[in-house]
């Protein structure tokens, strides 16, 4: 565990697993429990053969800092700020939800600090889709005045149906406190209304894989498809579930994210070849 100071946040970050390749950097999406809701199941499936960096953005239950309103380029600033103190720069980076934006702009002006970027059920601008623009400001809504409702509302646009009725009533309940509208989750719900990173998507030169949700309920799917066809050379791939996919469909998210990425140890050992010739 390790902090780093960003203006007035004290950013908290974690660096597991092992390898001498480029480190995968995992951004969270909106909600307070920041990194641990979000990875604590799936980072460790990235750990075999290459360090994993969690942090947790202001909002985060875990960054302390003054409590103000958060914009996307504040939020790239402290990841840039945790792979500049972890020293494992540059880095593949995959940002989830709200964390898409903020990776794409790391990646747009700091190219230096990105080697790879993955952008999970992301979106560039979000005045450009009603239906998000309506959904964020129902969550402002019921946060302010329908704590409970606002559990229920996030929890049935971040899953699909038919993974809602797969795991039934009890596993549907026990998903519902996982993103409380603590002021840290609204700080994140007010930066998802006011993103507009449009300008800055074709800066960006890393390798790139966009991944979309085909069943996404909370950014439709139609968004990933646009990023894609926006940031020059990217690739893209889909997975039939709802928002949180990497719950969904584990296994062919690592796959999918892994084979884009490659062996973290081939990447090192190549790296090393080059060098010796």
């Amino acid at each position: 565990m390790a902090t780093v100071t960003v203006g007035t946040a004290r950013v908290h970050y974690a660096v597991e697993g092992s390898g001498d390749g480029p480190a995968l950097l995992l951004v969270h999406g909106t909600g307070s429990g920041g990194a641990a809701v979000n990875w604590g199941q799936t980072a460790p499936r990235f750990t075999g053969d290459r360090r994993v960096i969690t942090l947790d953005l202001s909002g985060g239950d875990r960054t302390v800092d003054d409590g103000g309103p958060l914009t996307v380029e504040t939020l790239a600033a402290q990841v840039v700020a945790v792979i500049e103190d972890a020293g494992l720069g540059p880095v593949d980076l995959l940002g989830f939800s709200m964390g898409a934006p903020v990776s794409a702009v790391v990646a747009a002006l700091r190219p230096d600090l990105v080697e790879r970027l993955v952008l999970v059920a992301g979106w560039a601008y979000t005045d450009g889709d009603e239906y998000m623009r309506n959904l964020f400001t129902l969550w402002q809504r019921l946060g302010e005045f329908d704590p409970a409702g606002f559990g229920r509302s996030v929890t049935m646009t971040g899953f699909s149906r038919g993974f809602l009725n797969a795991i039934g009533r009890e596993g549907v309940e026990a998903l519902i406190p996982n993103m409380p509208p603590t002021p840290g989750t609204l700080r994140h719900v007010e930066l998802d209304l006011a993103v507009d990173i449009r300008a800055l998507l074709p800066r960006i030169t890393a390798r790139t894989l966009v991944v979309g949700a085909t069943q996404d309920a909370t950014v439709p799917v139609e968004n990933s498809r646009e990023l894609h066809a926006v940031i020059g050379g990217s690739s893209y791939a889909e997975i039939d579930a709802g928002h949180v996919l990497f719950f969904e469909k584990e296994d062919e998210f690592v796959s999918t994210v892994t084979g884009f990425l490659g062996s973290a140890r081939r990447k090192s050992a190549d790296l090393l070849g080059s060098a010796v010739a």
